[in-house]
């Protein structure tokens, strides 16, 4: 390969502060810079397949495509080379040495942006090949236009200009040869190659090869394909089988078990994209990680670009795995963080829309599956009854709740609309409950009233229920009513004996109101109020909270941030009816003992902590010792 007269360039356009960013700051993973070149590679191949269109002569000789690897460890030099279009002087100035100007969007200009049957190529070419410097730090390109007699040699080791040298013969294409720094050495290493294809270029469609090696490492004239050059989301769904998806799923997945379904789809028109996600079968172990490291790949013309879970599903259906493959996407120079564009919208708004027909189409026709996700990712899907307005009702519908009416050994069954169905006549809300477990929530007072009516209430035992009844407040015209707040309004009784429960709870107004007013006394600032109770017919006490009251799990995550959270209007309610307030009645010395004894039994039934322990052990022991005694109720009054 002859050379001429060589001449020094400098670049343009405060180049040394421009190389700096594209090799420091705009790349999160040193090994992008191969995905960078292979990217052009295959955007050069592409160009050229479709120039050869109107001129065969172009690609003479030399008509398979393809895209070498090939390492000189004794020279410390990695080269990325193409049979491509290649370029002419004039294009290696204008694209090279003028950073982040686009010769591919040059080339798009003339041949008109997604014309039909025209090239799709990939990226800005000043931008991707400037990613070299990265593990570089010298950099030398040799290239020649397809159907030119003479080449172009290229090279700089990134510090404000370049050499350019004209070649009297060149083969066809573009090589670009790196002189890896010492610590970037690992880049010689076959295996590691081979890994970064296979994450990054594996599905690029033209073949990507690596030099073999016989049994004592030594380079042969043999070349072996590296990566599959063939993406399954991008064949038809029709040709594939189930075993097709599940041997992929690992790959995109990270996930040695099989997924639990999946959904497959190519759009083609306006918009033109691939997408194939899965449901996985158990929890990958960062759900509950605010920044999870595994999602949805993103790849545009089967080049992998990123894996972001926010960017094409909201974080409420972080858990699904899998790939969307787009051809009208744009890249921009990190190639890493796309700029907000309609296309990218509009594949969120379909994968999001995928997801929900999946997990209708489980929840109908394989109700065990979809019990087997709930149990694994329910609580997290729930959040985006809060996150997703827009989906807030389909949301609701998927969802799944205990209910007093299943079997306390059951998983969660109960649906919004199967409640509906079931409310009895009069009914016109959706009671529910929180509690910190299951087994808190059956066993709590608040729920007397409603078992003995026949009334179903929710069970929300998830820590994000407290923040899902904070902000949806009615489904399907039905407000929903806690249990355990405020003044309890239910159907009007509808039998006798009902009836006479209510009453009974009731008490005497006269006589009820003064005890209430004596408890109240008894305990100071402890309670806002201490009433009558319609809930309760076993328990002798329990805590209601006011309406507007922020859930105790939001308040904690308050005083935690430091934000200070009002103090919630507690109320404590009796059973009039219930025999312990009869003793009290009678047990004047030590009346303020069993006010006390009530309002802390309440609080421990209500999964709350006690202020003083010890002094409930004292005064529940001496009220079970029997007979008063007055200086020891005062002492532990004064405790």
């Amino acid at each position: 390969m002859a050379k001429r007269k060589t001449e020094h360039r400098a670049f343009e356009a405060e180049v040394d502060q421009l190389l700096q960013l594209v090799a420091h700051s705009l790349y999160s993973h040193k090994e992008i810079f191969l995905r960078e070149l292979i990217s052009n590679a295959a955007d050069a191949l592409d160009r050229l397949r479709f120039e050869a269109l109107s001129d065969e002569s172009l690609t003479a000789g030399d008509a398979e495509f393809a895209i070498r690897l090939e390492v000189d460890a004794q020279a410390g030099t990695l080269t990325v080379a193409d049979n491509g279009i290649g370029m002419s002087e004039e294009e290696v100035v204008r694209n090279i040495g003028t950073i982040a100007r686009s010769g591919t969007r040059e080339f798009l200009r003339r041949h008109g942006d997604g014309e039909e049957g025209g090239p799709r190529p990939i990226g800005q070419f000043g931008v991707g090949f400037y990613s070299a410097f990265i593990v570089a730090d010298r950099v030398a390109l040799r290239t020649c236009r397809a159907g030119a007699d003479a080449g172009v040699a290229w090279e700089s080791d990134g510090r404000g200009g370049y050499d350019l040298e004209r070649l009297d013969a060149a083969p066809r294409g573009t090589a670009v040869t790196l002189h890896l720094k010492r610590d970037e050495r690992e880049f010689l290493e076959d295996q590691r190659l081979r890994e970064i294809v296979k994450r990054y270029s594996d599905h690029i469609p033209f073949p990507i090869r690596l030099r073999s090696r016989d049994d004592k490492g030594r380079p042969t004239e043999e070349w072996e394909t590296v990566n599959r050059a063939q993406a399954l989301w991008a064949c038809p769904p029709q040709e594939l089988e189930d075993e097709d998806y599940r041997e992929f799923y690992p790959h995109v997945a990270h996930d040695p078990n099989p997924p639990l379904a999946w959904t497959h789809h190519r759009v083609e028109g306006r918009a033109e994209y691939s997408l194939l996600l899965y449901l996985p079968a158990t929890a990958p172990f960062d759900l509950a990680d605010p920044n999870p490291q595994h999602g949805v790949k993103l790849y545009v013309q089967r080049v992998f670009v990123m894996e972001e879970p926010e960017r094409l599903l909201p974080r409420y259906l972080r858990f699904v795995r899998g790939v969307v493959d787009s051809s009208d996407l744009p890249l921009n120079v990190s190639r890493e963080l796309l700029q907000g564009h309609r296309a990218l919208d509009a594949i969120r708004a379909a994968c999001v829309k995928r997801v929900l027909d999946l997990l209708d189409e489980l929840a109908a026709e394989r109700p065990e599956d979809y019990a087997k996700f709930w149990a694994e990712f329910g609580r997290v899907f729930k959040e985006g009854a809060v996150e997703d307005a827009e989906r807030r009702d389909r949301v609701l519908r998927l969802a799944r709740f205990h209910s007093t009416a299943d079997d306390a050994a059951a998983a969660p069954a109960a649906t919004l609309a199967g409640y509906l169905e079931r409310m009895g006549e009069g009914q016109e809300k959706i009671y529910y409950l929180t509690a910190d477990s299951l087994a808190a929530a059956r066993q709590s007072p608040h729920l007397e009233i409603f078992r003995r009516r026949g009334i179903e209430v929710l069970l929300l035992t998830d820590p994000v229920d407290e923040w899902l009844t904070s902000w949806v407040r009615e489904h399907e015209g039905r407000p929903l009513q806690s249990v355990a707040k405020g003044e309890l309004e239910l159907p009007a009784a509808d039998d006798a004996e009902d009836a006479e429960d209510a009453g009974a709870a009731a008490g005497d107004e006269g006589e009820g109101a003064e005890l209430c007013a004596r408890v109240q006394a008894a305990l100071g600032g402890e309670v806002a109020a201490v009433r009558a109770s319609a809930r309760l017919t076993d328990s002798p006490s329990c805590l209601v909270r006011g309406e507007h009251d922020l859930p105790p799990l939001l308040q904690e995550i308050m005083r935690r941030q430091g934000q200070a959270a009002a103090a919630p209007q507690l109320t404590l309610e009796l059973n009039l009816a219930h025999p312990l307030l009869a003793r009290m009645r009678a047990d004047a010395a030590r009346f303020d003992d069993w006010a006390w004894w009530l309002y802390e039994q309440a609080v421990l039934a209500d999964g709350g902590v006690l202020k003083n322990p010890g002094a409930f052990v004292g005064r529940l022991n001496a009220l079970l010792a029997g007979p008063a005694d007055r200086e020891g109720s005062a002492d532990q009054e004064a405790s």
